[in-house]
């Protein structure tokens, strides 16, 4: 009775170990690469694959899906001349809704009002106690802050990122999250229109 079990086991290793063969013979003769490519690791992760599924990490990573999150980044956009518009207002609402306070704020002063800038002098986030829930991202009004997919982070040390390593361009953000970035995109655009037509229909003061 139990002999039936093991043989049933070592019949699937069996299997998957030939099926592994015969579907890189395959691959090989359609001249198409089954390890280290895009369309390889694809093949492996769906349900269509056949012998091996695993990846080479870390040589070989998964495909993320769209709304995979680590931990966050800030987007900021180019402007004229490269330089770095950066989309945080320092508001300081992400490091309120973050549930392990993790992100810390120095806000920036005008040196000769005195008067709060819309941009903050330092940000940083602790990796290492970020728990990825991403509210940070869902509660930002201004899109500045977004879930990154760079998981690859293990280190001796602890991870506590400034904004040298949190900046990133709007670009990145458009390449990993492209149906995201769309509908913010559109979103802001549309309160544009809407702040702008506000502003049109808005009667002239009259002439003194």
């Amino acid at each position: 009775m139990y002999g039936k079990g093991i043989l049933k086991g070592l019949s699937v290793t069996w299997k998957r170990f030939w099926d592994t063969y015969t579907e890189d013979i395959s691959w090989m003769l359609s001249g198409k690469k089954r390890y280290y490519t895009e369309e390889g690791i694809k093949h492996r992760a769906s349900k269509h694959t056949k012998g091996i599924f695993t990846v080479q990490y870390p040589e070989e990573q998964l495909i993320q899906p769209e709304e995979f999150r680590y931990v966050p980044f800030l987007v900021y956009d180019e402007g004229a001349e490269g330089k770095k518009e950066v989309r945080c207002t320092s508001c300081g609402i992400c490091a309120k809704v973050c549930p392990p306070q993790c992100i810390w704020i120095v806000r920036s002063n005008d040196p000769n009002t005195g008067r709060p800038i819309p941009e903050p002098t330092e940000f940083y986030i602790d990796a290492d106690v970020c728990m990825n829930c991403g509210f940070c991202a869902e509660y930002c009004p201004f899109d500045a802050i977004i879930m990154d997919h760079d998981f690859d982070i293990a280190s001796y040390t602890r991870n506590v990122y400034g904004m040298d390593k949190l900046l990133k361009p709007a670009s990145y953000y458009k390449n990993i999250r492209p149906e995201n970035y769309e509908r913010n995109d559109a979103e802001r655009k549309a309160k544009e229109a809407a702040r702008a037509a506000k502003a049109a229909a808005k009667p002239a003061a009259p002439a003194s």
